[in-house]
């Protein structure tokens, strides 16, 4: 019996479906586990407290120009419509906090109202944001 001679580097052809796979799945992954920052649309100078604190998971944002505009997911919103989005939003994540961002020129009372729309709405980690100017 003979056997058949095969040259160098025929049928030695390299495989890439597992490297393929492994890259598809640490893509996945990535995307699983990246967290996203999420922003209100609108740019809003706050005031400053040194005792604020950086807070690293607040998921639902509602912003309040100095105009008493107020601004969630990049939409102006009415007051009466806070309870409604965050009770949703809350619904997709029942764990999040609300980070109220209101301008320094902005009437406290538009504030004290969004605040307790969103205690109604059922969030009870809810917090005013500051900026602390130590850093």
């Amino acid at each position: 019996m003979r056997r058949k001679s095969r040259r160098r580097g025929e049928g030695a052809d390299i495989d890439l479906t597992p490297m393929l796979d492994m890259t598809f799945i640490m893509l996945i992954f990535f995307i699983v586990t990246s967290s996203f920052v999420k922003e209100t649309g609108i740019d809003v100078s706050r005031p400053s407290a040194s005792t604020a604190e950086r807070k690293e998971r607040g998921s639902i944002l509602i912003a309040i120009r100095e105009n008493d505009e107020i601004w969630m997911e990049k939409q102006r919103i009415d007051v009466r419509a806070v309870r409604a989005n965050v009770e949703r939003m809350r619904a997709e994540n029942p764990e999040a906090s609300v980070v109220v961002i209101a301008d320094k020129g902005s009437k406290n009372g538009i504030l004290v109202q969004v605040l307790d729309q969103a205690r109604l709405a059922g969030a009870s980690n809810v917090s005013i944001a500051a900026e602390n100017p130590g850093g």
